[in-house]
């Protein structure tokens, strides 16, 4: 209804705006489709003195190569297909595609010579990323599932019941096998935001798993967003509220894995809301259950990128619902000067929460996470790019930090991650030279912890 008050309003430069931020939003609220191509610059803590190399001793003989592969869950509708796989649109499909798409790394001779570039501050040496191909291991059924009456309730199918399982298994056993054959025990999932296409949440993902030393099975959720048009960024948001099922989905059958013993989460803008709608439904089913949620779902990691979430929703979810207690560690970056995220904040009642400044949090809110003590929020300082909302893969301050946490899985302000602090015990400031000091040995703590 605001939005609708706005335009009713008779005055002509408030409606001009209203328009103009629109626009801007569906252009630039995902924001990283033009550097997705590309290997982000690499993390300060690979380039600058902090004694920290890059882990490859640590990396899997069959990882070592110039080329990678990014397992996909999807619920995009298929736009074509070729030798080179499927490709998928904006458009939504009533089923979820589980399959693997191959990343190449660019014009490099060999392993060793990506690793000199990873530890390379020159931008000269960008890496140009490709996608070489998909291949879809499972199709699920539509959803939903084809029902009868029996017993007195309405009952999925058996038939239907059993195509679901089958490409469950195909799902589980994939999954499995790279597990068993890289020596694997966590997974990396990513899920995008609002006007990204398929190929952005592949080649972000490789980007955030091969700087992470790729000690972890990447597997990104690629929603339908991308939508064109004035209000594509609307489109996209109903897309991700449709999405939720499917997200519900994907995370209990990971968790069902065996060889899985945690699942690490990277969400970025509008996937923030996706994921957590679906995380606090599988919460509240575990807790209904009389299970743990940490356990049942294997939940370690949330990093949560400048997260277009209502302050006050995230309020709730984290401290009233206790999402926050599912998992290990919770790490909220935000920008002050997100502009993409000012813009959404327009039609909405409250800040985003990746778009906190230090003066936004109440004594009762530091108080409230203070207790909790596994969420804490990163102020980035000159996060820069044109809207300041795509940092956390193409800033080396913020990447090191994110690589920092998955590496040594410790907490702000902690040797491995020296932020400095802000307020209280929960909120931290990142610098653009971030980390500036040398960094304690982390190889034997990585060998130890995989």
């Amino acid at each position: 209804m605001h939005l609708f008050r706005l335009f009713e309003r008779r005055d002509a430069g408030v409606r001009s705006l209203a328009w103009v931020s629109l626009l801007i939003l569906s252009g630039c609220a995902g924001g990283i489709s033009a550097l997705s191509t590309t290997l982000a610059p690499a993390p300060n803590l690979y380039t600058f003195e902090t004694g920290a190399e890059y882990p490859s001793e640590l990396v899997a003989p069959g990882l070592r190569s110039t080329q990678g592969d990014i397992l996909y869950v999807t619920n995009r509708d298929v736009a074509g297909q070729s030798e080179a796989g499927h490709s998928y649109g904006a458009d939504r499909s009533q089923s979820m595609a589980f399959g693997v798409a191959g990343v190449d790394y660019g014009a490099v001779a060999s392993w060793e010579e990506l690793v000199t570039r990873t530890q390379t501050a020159d931008l000269q040496t960008t890496t140009k990323l490709r996608r070489t191909g998909t291949r879809e291991v499972a199709r699920f059924p539509s959803i939903p599932l084809p029902f009868e009456p029996g017993g007195g309730r309405l009952q999925t199918t058996r038939d239907a019941n059993a195509a679901y399982d089958a490409r469950s298994s195909a799902m589980r056993a994939e999954v499995s096998a790279r597990m068993k054959a890289n020596g694997q025990s966590r997974v990396l999932v990513y899920i995008h935001g609002v006007d990204n296409e398929f190929d952005d949440a592949i080649n972000t993902l490789a980007t955030i798993w091969h700087y992470a030393g790729r000690q972890s099975l990447p597997v990104a959720y690629s929603w339908p967003a991308g939508n064109a048009g004035l209000f594509g960024y609307f489109r996209d948001s109903e897309a991700g509220s449709f999405s939720v099922f499917h997200v519900k989905e994907f995370l209990r059958l990971l968790a069902s894995v065996p060889e899985v013993n945690q699942i690490d989460i990277v969400a970025h803008s509008r996937g923030n809301a996706v994921m957590m709608e679906a995380l606090r439904e599988l919460i509240i089913e575990a807790r209904a259950a009389g299970r743990d949620p940490q356990n049942a779902l294997k939940l370690g990691m949330l990093v949560m990128a400048a997260a277009d979430i209502d302050v006050g929703v995230m309020r709730q979810r984290m401290v009233a619902e206790r999402v926050g207690q599912a998992f290990e560690q919770i790490n909220i970056y935000a920008n002050p000067d997100d502009r993409a995220l000012r813009l959404s904040s327009i039609f909405g009642k409250d800040t985003r929460i990746g778009g906190r400044d230090a003066d936004s949090f109440t004594p009762e809110d530091l108080a409230s996470f203070e207790r909790i003590r596994t969420v804490n929020t990163i102020l980035v300082e000159d996060a820069g790019g044109r809207y300041g909302h795509s940092y956390f893969r193409d800033n080396p301050a913020v990447l090191s930090d994110i690589v920092l946490a998955l590496r040594s899985r410790s907490l702000p302000g902690t040797p491995f991650r020296p932020l400095d602090n802000e307020l209280g015990s929960v909120v931290w400031t990142l610098h653009p030279d971030y980390p500036a000091d040398p960094l304690p040995e982390m190889l034997d703590l990585e060998s130890t912890s995989r």
